[in-house]
C-alpha cells in the first residue's frame, strides 16, 4: 500500500517518502525470504532444503536485513537534517542523493554478506543435517557442521559488531545532535514537533534492532535458553517488524495517512 500510494501521488515524491519505500521494499524482501518456506514446513511438512537452496536463502535474507539497517541509518540522518538544518534540507537531501545512499547501503550489504555462504561452502556436514530453525540462519547452519567453524563463528560476530555497531553509533550520534538542538529551543511547540517527527523512526528501530541483537547474541553466548525460544525469537524479529513498520508510519505520518485513507475508501 505504501509503495502504491507513493508511486501514484506526485506530492509524495520526497526524500522522506522515498526512504519509506526503501524500508517497505526491505520489509517485503525479508518476509519473502522466510515466510514461503516456513509455511511449507508447517502446512505441508516439506522440511527438506538443498545446500544450494539453504545458502541462497541465507544470502538474500541477510543481505536484505543489512540493507534495511542502512536504510534506518539514512532515515536517522534525514531526521537530523530536517530538525537541525531545515533551511538547507532541500539542498542536502535530494531525491537522487537518497537513491544513491540506498544503493550504497545495498552494495555494502552484498559485500559484507557474500563471504558467509562462501565460508560455509567449504565446511563438511556429517550425519547431523537438521537446522533447528524454520529458515537457514547463518549461525544455525555453522553449528551443525562437523568441521572447524572458528573462522565462520568469528566472521559472523564481526558482521554483527561492524554492521550493527557502526549503524547504531551513527543513529545514536544523529539523535544526540537532534536532542542537543531541540534543548536549545525554548518553545514547547517546537519540542513536540521534533518529538513527533522522530517517534515513528524510534519505534521502528526498537522493533528491528532489539529482538535481532537479543536473538543473535543469545544464540552465540547463552546455552541455557531453550531451543524453542531461539526459534520463536528468530521468527519474530523477521516477521513482526515488517508487519508493523507500515502501520507505524501510516499512523504517525499525517500526509501518508491521509493518502492511504483516500485510496482505501476508493476500494
Amino acid at each position: 500500500m505504501v509503495l502504491f500510494v507513493v508511486s501514484k501521488e506526485q506530492t509524495l515524491l520526497k526524500p522522506m517518502f522515498l526512504l519509506l519505500c526503501m524500508l517497505a521494499l526491505t520489509d517485503i524482501g525479508v518476509s519473502t525470504c522466510v515466510v514461503p518456506k516456513a509455511l511449507c514446513i508447517f502446512w505441508f511438512g516439506f522440511k527438506d532444503i538443498t545446500l544450494h537452496g539453504c545458502l541462497t536463502q541465507m544470502f538474500f535474507l541477510h543481505t536484505v536485513a543489512a540493507t534495511q539497517s542502512a536504510v534506518l541509518v539514512t532515515m536517522a540522518f534525514n531526521r537530523y537534517v530536517a530538525i537541525c538544518d531545515p533551511l538547507t534540507y532541500a539542498f542536502i537531501l535530494t531525491n537522487a542523493r537518497i537513491i544513491n545512499l540506498g544503493l550504497v547501503g545495498l552494495i555494502r550489504a552484498v559485500l559484507l554478506i557474500l563471504p558467509e555462504p562462501l565460508l560455509l561452502w567449504r565446511l563438511p556436514f556429517c550425519d547431523n543435517r537438521i537446522i533447528p530453525h524454520t529458515y537457514c540462519k547463518y549461525i544455525a547452519v555453522v553449528n551443525i557442521s562437523c568441521g572447524d567453524t572458528r573462522v565462520n563463528q568469528t566472521y559472523g560476530l564481526v558482521i554483527i559488531l561492524v554492521t550493527i555497531r557502526i549503524d547504531l553509533t551513527l543513529i545514536g550520534l544523529s539523535y544526540g545532535l537532534i536532542i542537543r538542538a531541540v534543548l536549545r529551543i525554548n518553545s514547547k511547540k517546537a519540542h513536540r514537533k521534533a518529538l513527533n517527527i522522530c517517534t515513528a523512526h524510534i519505534c521502528v528501530m526498537l522493533m528491528s534492532y532489539t529482538p535481532y541483537l537479543f536473538s543473535a547474541l543469545t544464540h552465540r553466548f547463552s546455552q541455557g535458553i531453550a531451543a524453542h525460544v531461539h526459534i520463536l525469537l528468530a521468527n519474530l524479529y523477521l516477521l513482526v517488524p515488517p508487519m508493523l513498520n507500515p502501520i507505524v508510519y501510516g499512523v504517525k505520518t499525517k500526509e501518508l495517512h491521509n493518502k492511504v485513507g483516500k485510496y482505501t475508501c476508493r476500494m
